[in-house]
């Protein structure tokens, strides 16, 4: 089923290619959520943070304490609306047992270990308010289309047997998730995740995860998150908050604090991190209706997301999209060339037009001065 189902959303859905390269980094961190988004392809992106999560000790055997360091990497090289990703983290866990007294030991090693693939699938269609320019009233209106969310399927495979024990969860493991996003607005969008992971060992998990951010300007964005996660054996949650700081487009700090309830026990998680991408992402260009003054077809680079906070989308082209060949990069640059040397002997015509017009106005002054002297001599 599993393998179906990972089979299927890869074939079935190339036909609705679209970009998702934004010319600023787009991280899912410091939440835990993810967004349906693909970073777009010629992307390599890092995603760390190191952290620290406290509980307390429960009857028996418990977990109450992991200090560790994330680590997400994420990518896209076959179609732009599918990245492919792996979660780790490499993290020191205290392993508490619990009767009369408690007693502890400490194990080092992975936390978790999921590859995983997710593919965007549905984009709605937004109005472009900017247009507007006859009524105020439908410029600042709500466009009730951002209610519809972009939506995006995700099939992960967890690698259970090479973690920790107190994380393996009956060995390797499959996970299966929608992803949601609505853009309310420019400054603020609601992700919102659901998960059925663990399948096929004694203990399934179902969760969610819903992420409200909004930022304030380019630089600097905040979030407020919670998250839910139940079994058979327990049910968990949390909330927590968070800052971002975009220090250029390629790299993002964060930091973040959550409040962690657990059965009937509360605890805490505090994380710093960073993302960092390499950018090695190839522009797609348009071939639009309209021809030059050359007669020659315009091509016209494409637009992209150009905000990470934001995460604006661009309207869908009925234009066909392709990449720029060697051949019309050439073709560009002589009609570019030609329009150079074509504005160079306008403005030379209009100099020597200028100089023409200069040496009348000076043989006419000349022949002025000749009559005025004429004149005082008679």
């Amino acid at each position: 089923m599993f393998k179906k189902f990972v089979i299927l959303f890869l074939i079935c859905f190339p036909f609705l290619m679209k970009a998702q390269y934004t010319e600023i980094i787009n991280s899912n961190r410091p939440g835990f959520s993810e967004s349906p988004f693909s970073v777009g392809t010629g992307i390599y992106q890092f995603e760390t943070s190191l952290f620290l999560r406290k509980d307390k000790s429960v009857p028996i055997f418990s977990n109450p304490q992991s200090l560790g360091i994330n680590f997400h990497f994420r990518t896209s090289f076959l179609f732009e609306r599918l990245e492919l990703n792996v979660t780790t983290s490499l993290q020191n866990d205290r392993i508490s047992f619990k009767n009369v007294f408690e007693s502890y030991k400490t194990e080092t090693g992975l936390g978790t270990l999921t590859l995983a693939a997710k593919y965007l699938v549905y984009k709605p269609k937004y109005t472009d308010k900017t247009k507007e320019i006859r009524s105020w009233k439908k410029r600042f209106s709500f466009d009730y289309r951002r209610l519809i969310p972009n939506i995006a399927v995700y099939a992960g495979y967890n690698l259970g047997n090479t973690l920790n024990n107190p994380h393996k969860h009956g060995g390797n493991t499959k996970k299966l998730g929608i992803l949601l996003q609505n853009n309310f607005s420019n400054q603020f969008n609601v992700i919102t995740n659901f998960y059925y992971n663990y399948m096929g060992s004694k203990t399934p998990e179902y969760s969610y995860v819903i992420t409200g951010t909004y930022s304030f300007n380019e630089k600097w964005s905040v979030f407020i998150e919670h998250q839910a996660m139940f079994s058979k054996i327990e049910k968990h949650n949390n909330i927590g908050a968070g800052v971002t700081y975009l220090f250029n487009d390629n790299l993002q700090f964060n930091t973040n604090f959550r409040e962690n309830f657990r059965n009937e026990t509360t605890g805490y998680y505090a994380g710093i991190g960073v993302s960092y991408r390499i950018d090695k992402h190839i522009d797609d260009y348009v071939e639009t209706k309209d021809f030059n003054e050359f007669g020659e077809r315009i091509i016209k680079k494409e637009t992209h997301n150009k905000g990470f906070w934001d995460k604006l989308f661009d309207s869908d082209k009925k234009e066909k999209t392709k990449k720029l060949s060697k051949k019309e990069k050439r073709k560009k640059e002589k009609i570019e060339l030609k329009k150079k040397k074509e504005a160079e002997k306008r403005l030379e015509k209009d100099l020597e037009r200028q100089q023409k017009e200069l040496d009348e106005l000076d043989e006419e002054l000349r022949r002025l001065d000749e009559a005025l002297k004429k004149e005082n001599k008679d």
